[in-house]
Formats: C-alpha cells, structure tokens, sequence
C-alpha cells in the first residue's frame, strides 16, 4: 500500500519527524503537519491548529469513513488504526488527492498519534496542555 501514498512535493519549515504505516502517514515540520492515506494527503500548518482532545468514538460512527460532514458542517476527516486517537481541530486545512488540491477551510481530523508525535506537535503548535 505504500505506492499508493501521494508524494509531498513541499513541506514549510524543517522536518522534525516522519512515519509512515500500510494505510496511514505522519509527517511533522516546525510549520505543517502533513497527514496521509493512501490517494490523498492534508496539509494542516501548525498555526491553524486551534485545539488538540483525546478522541472517543461515536457508537456506530463507520469507523473506515474517510470524509464527512458533522451536526455544524465542518468536515471531517478520520484514520481509525490501533493507537491512541487525537480530535485536531485546525482553523484551515488543504487537501491534496489525485484530482487536485482542496481548501478544506475549518475542520476536525481525527488521527492516531503517538504521544512522542503529539508532543513535537504542540511544541511547535505553541499549544500548551491545560
């Protein structure tokens, strides 16, 4: 599955680290985090990144659905593979997919993220835990 993952063509600022599994990618800079599945990359810059929560699952949510809208319509985008999941709630996001590159505008991703990972993220975010 790996060669179905879309290369980054760009990052902004310097990588700090990179992960990438069969069905899910993590990339994170000192600017952007670039989250990836196979056919379709987002790229999230960390200033945009409002808010990060522990993620529940909704009972019955399709827990393989790529794309949705939720109560308020704002997207949502979600990875559902072993891990502890995080709710990103970014201010603007860009999707990149084999037809071309999306503005997502304000959304949630849920993501695993391991807590190495979340802690450079909120390093670089300027977000401090409450």
């Amino acid at each position: 599955m790996l060669h179905d993952f879309l290369k980054i063509k760009s990052i902004a600022g310097e990588l700090k680290l990179s992960h990438k599994k069969r069905e899910f990618g993590i990339t994170i800079s000192t600017e952007e985090l670039i989250v990836q599945k196979p056919h379709v990359n987002y790229h999230v810059r960390l200033a945009d990144i409002t808010q990060i929560l522990p993620y529940r699952p909704v009972k019955g949510l399709n827990p393989f659905a790529q794309m949705r809208k939720d109560l308020d319509g704002r997207a949502v985008t979600a990875v559902y593979e072993g891990g502890e999941h995080y709710t990103f709630h970014v201010s603007r996001a860009t999707m990149h997919n084999r037809s071309g590159i999306f503005n997502l505008g304000a959304c949630r991703i849920i993501i695993p993220v391991k807590p190495e990972y979340l802690k450079a993220i909120g390093k670089y975010a300027g977000l401090h835990a409450i």
